[in-house]
């Protein structure tokens, strides 16, 4: 399973997350709380990450671009 790019929706407790192959093909469709989140993004291979996040969650995009 190669992960290409990865779509994740920010919420205030949820995080949804969807995974795309190469070829534009759904490899993982889950959903998160913040701590499982980090867990299954830690232990990823390097990959394009989109966030999606409305107004209230700002907070929740600092934790993931404070990953090295």
């Amino acid at each position: 399973m190669q992960i290409r790019s990865v779509g994740i929706d920010l919420g205030k407790t949820t995080f949804h997350l969807v995974a795309l192959g190469a070829s534009g093909k759904v490899l993982v469709k889950k959903k998160f709380s913040q701590k499982q989140l980090l867990a299954f993004t830690a232990n990823m291979q390097t990959s394009l990450i989109g966030l999606e996040a409305c107004r209230s969650t700002p907070s929740r995009s600092s934790v993931a671009s404070a990953r090295p």
